[in-house]
């Protein structure tokens, strides 16, 4: 069975010191779930097992008992060349993506040629109740929403946004710091009318002020707008 044939290769592939470092950096992940895999690896494998045509008894096998396991399968999911099995594909998994790594290495290339029915995916995904489907959504508009295809109505989706979940406040400090980098007289009124959580405002501009695509007149006005909190 493929099953067996990928777990055999992943064991194979067993790293302690890269195990050590998954676990100190990715705090959801348990000890027991961990491998340590590393991702050039896990990354190749997806584009050789992608192309077997028995693959599906891998995919369908969920939820898997290894983080390992849930990387490559979010990478086969991204080499996917089929934009509606892949769709089918990932909507089945999603729900089962419960650390940042996944989530965040998750991207598959055929939604750069289907953007307007992706917009239409994000829309729900953000609405979820999910941790780490509200970060995929968010993060697939930040992926491919803040270029050419940009609008407004987008960071207003974001900032919209409220939870208690640190990951995703990170995602949406990450995506408000990546878009004043790209279209930063668009979205500054968002910044300097405080249309963010104070934690989630002052951390947009952190990680602004910490990017090289800022300039340094724009980060000296950007520091002027953190809001003190007293800590």
């Amino acid at each position: 069975m493929v099953t067996d044939e990928i777990m055999s290769r992943l064991k194979e592939n067993e790293d302690p010191e890269y195990r050590k470092l998954q676990l100190r950096t990715i705090p959801t992940a348990g000890s027991r779930s961990v491998i340590g895999v590393r991702t050039p690896i896990l990354r190749k494998m997806a584009k050789e097992f992608a192309k077997r045509e028995d693959i599906g008894e891998f995919l369908d096998e969920l939820p898997h008992a290894f983080f390992d396991e849930n990387q490559l399968h979010a990478f086969i999911i991204s080499e996917m060349k089929d934009y509606d099995a892949c769709m089918g594909r990932l909507e089945a998994f999603l729900p089962y993506v419960d650390n940042w790594a996944t989530c965040d290495q998750m991207s598959p290339k055929v939604f750069k040629k289907h953007r307007k029915e992706l917009l239409e995916r994000i829309g729900k995904w953000i609405r979820s109740d999910r941790t780490y489907t509200i970060r995929f959504g968010v993060g697939m508009l930040m992926e491919h929403f803040l270029t050419e295809d940009f609008d407004p109505a987008y960071p207003e989706m974001v900032a919209s946004l409220r939870s208690d979940e640190y990951y995703v406040n990170m995602m949406i400090a990450w995506y408000f710091a990546t878009a004043l980098a790209k279209q930063y007289d668009a979205v500054l009124p968002f910044i300097e009318e405080h249309r963010l959580d104070v934690w989630t405002h002052n951390k947009a501009i952190q990680k602004s002020v910490e990017s090289y695509r800022i300039t340094d007149e724009q980060k000296a006005y950007l520091r002027t707008l953190k809001i003190k909190t007293g800590k």
